[in-house]
């Protein structure tokens, strides 16, 4: 009498496909916390330069038109005035390609004379 051939066990593949289905929840969770830009607003471009992302950065628009934290602002100064925005001495502006570079430096300069330390303006890189 012949022995039956002897089975291989199977592989693991439920584990598996576990695995892949929580990371793939993991980071559409950890995708979606950071918030998003003003629609309709276009960055500045440039390239080779260290960046970080702008966690809590006044929008300007192309018209001039500020907002901070999606509140609309009638100065640079009135940042300042703000109850959410403690003592800063580091503002990030997110201007508008559009703006005029006059417009840019007439702001940062408010802000300096507000008493603002230091002021960053957020750009989008591009590949070269």
């Amino acid at each position: 009498m012949r022995r039956p051939a002897p089975r291989r066990p199977r592989e693991p593949t439920i584990a598996l496909i576990n695995v892949v289905f929580l990371m793939l929840v993991f980071f559409m969770v950890a995708g979606t916390l950071a918030p998003s830009q003003e629609k309709g607003l276009q960055l500045v471009e440039t390239a080779q330069l260290e960046g970080r992302a702008p966690p809590d950065a006044l929008v300007i628009g192309a018209d001039g038109q500020m907002r901070y934290r999606g509140a609309e602002l009638t100065s640079a100064s009135a940042l300042l005035d703000r109850p959410d925005s403690r003592a800063l001495d580091v503002v990030r502006l997110m201007p508008d390609r559009d703006l005029p570079a006059a417009d840019l430096v007439r702001i940062g300069a408010e802000l300096r004379a507000a008493g603002v330390e230091r002021v960053v303006i957020s750009t989008l890189r591009v590949a070269e």
